[in-house]
């Protein structure tokens, strides 16, 4: 038997995958690439926002036609999709031969060998919350760079989320399992380890009885010798002054942070059910400017929230113009079912919403090339990940960029060089939100 694989979402939903990977070719299994080639095709889905269910389900009719068309045996469907809307999901897709919930992850094998003797549809929807955390994986990264999920679950019940009633409570993975995890890592090759979770900043408050994220750091940075560790998702009112603290004393915690804020008038975090205040917030990002220069701060915004006003609105733009994010990103609200906003009164126009998120891009717009312009002229350290026959340039990435989401550093070099290899690129000009040099070999 062939198995196919379609992963969707973000990187947290990714590691999932790499999970249910490992458990099936430990099973016997052979992993196919080619959709075409599949006996069952696994669809592990996102159903974040409606863009992500829409994407789900295309995926699902894009597979089942190959099940009419092709050699396909069997879809099993997993993920946040399923796990939000079980039922649904069987009785308006008959091709779908499984499902899967999030707390069911471990039960693809079994899934599998159902399907495959054709005899009945399997469904498994065990506890979110006592699902065991972590497990072998089969990294569909590049071996130079990956993820380490620390975490699984949210207890922050943002009022425009549905994460929490999909993902179920925060549960910190112990730090020795982490720890061992990110060694197996360094092992296959990995110089940077990107730390995720839906919130890495809660990290330790139920293992341990507060934030530990810091001590995590420099246990992890202690085990290994050659990774550098990215934080990813992390929450202004948990951003400690022992984690920014490590942030600028420990020389392999890159430089960076990705600290989502969704908006700024103490109104509008109020009826997001935010944590924390305008103050607080303003705070934060000033005292890990002043203590860690030269630190890339990436953030989100949300327009068009239930009520928020032109006068909220304008107050985001303005304080998007005066702080200068490095990185930054707008998404219009996006109403889900289930979560208290979608009942909130003053809902707003879709066009409305998008209008105000291309504002606020347009502008970001402009401070992104004031940013990069600053890097003209400095030596970077990089990240190669490959060659780009068109330009005839490898390219990569510094410690301002993260991967999958963030731009690349462009450059030409006197000889090729190997994917995985860190060079000094030396800045000339600036291409967009990409930047471009020369290596110094």
């Amino acid at each position: 038997m062939k198995i196919g694989f379609v992963s969707l979402g973000c990187p947290k939903n990714q590691l999932d995958t790499e999970v249910m990977l490992h458990e099936l070719m430990e099973a016997g299994y052979e992993i196919t690439p080619e959709e075409t080639e599949a006996d069952i095709i696994i669809i592990n889905t996102c159903a974040f926002i409606e863009s992500a269910k829409q994407e789900a389900i295309d995926n699902i009719l894009d597979i089942a036609w190959l099940k009419k068309n092709a050699k396909l045996k069997g879809i099993i469907v997993t993920g946040c999709l399923t796990e939000r809307y079980r039922e649904q999901v069987l009785e308006e897709f008959p091709e779908v031969d499984g499902v899967l919930g999030v707390g069911s992850v471990h039960d693809i094998v079994e899934a599998v060998k159902t399907v495959e003797r054709g005899r009945k549809r399997y469904s498994s929807f065990k506890d979110k919350d006592t699902v065991a955390l972590g497990g072998e994986r089969v990294l569909t990264t590049p071996n130079w760079w990956t993820y380490l999920k620390i975490g699984e679950g949210c207890d922050n019940r943002c009022a425009y989320c549905a994460i929490p009633y999909i993902r179920g409570k925060y549960r910190s993975r112990p730090i020795e399992d982490l720890v061992a995890e990110a060694k197996q890592l360094e092992e296959l090759g990995a110089l940077e380890i990107n730390i995720i979770a839906q919130d890495i900043t809660r990290y330790g408050i139920d293992l341990y009885g507060q934030y530990s994220l810091d001590k995590l750091l420099r246990e992890l940075t202690k085990a290994t010798k050659r990774p550098f560790f990215r934080l990813l998702y992390c929450y202004p009112d948990k951003i400690t002054d022992g984690l920014i603290a490590e942030i600028r004393d420990n020389p392999r915690v890159l430089k960076y942070i990705d600290m989502p804020l969704q908006h700024i008038t103490d109104r509008m975090l109020t009826a997001m059910n935010r944590h924390g205040d305008s103050a607080m917030i303003r705070d934060r990002i000033a005292a890990l400017r002043r203590e860690v220069p030269g630190i890339i701060i990436r953030t989100t915004f949300i327009t068009g929230f239930p009520g928020e006003t032109e006068e909220d609105f304008e107050e985001l733009c303005k304080f998007v113009k005066e702080t200068k994010f490095d990185r930054l990103g707008v998404f219009p609200y996006s109403r889900e079912e289930g979560t208290p906003a979608a009942d909130f009164p003053d809902q707003i126009d879709e066009q409305v919403k998008q209008d105000r998120a291309d504002i606020i891009m347009q502008a970001q717009a402009l401070i992104s090339e004031q940013h990069n312009k600053a890097f003209i002229g400095r030596t970077l350290r990089v990240l190669v990940e490959d060659f780009d026959a068109v330009s005839e340039s490898h390219f990569g990435r510094s410690y301002a960029d993260a991967p999958e989401i963030d731009g690349k550093i462009y450059f030409k070099a006197k000889r090729r060089i190997v994917p995985g290899h860190i060079v000094d690129v030396k800045i000339t000009e600036v291409l967009d939100y990409d930047l471009v040099g020369e290596a110094i070999i």
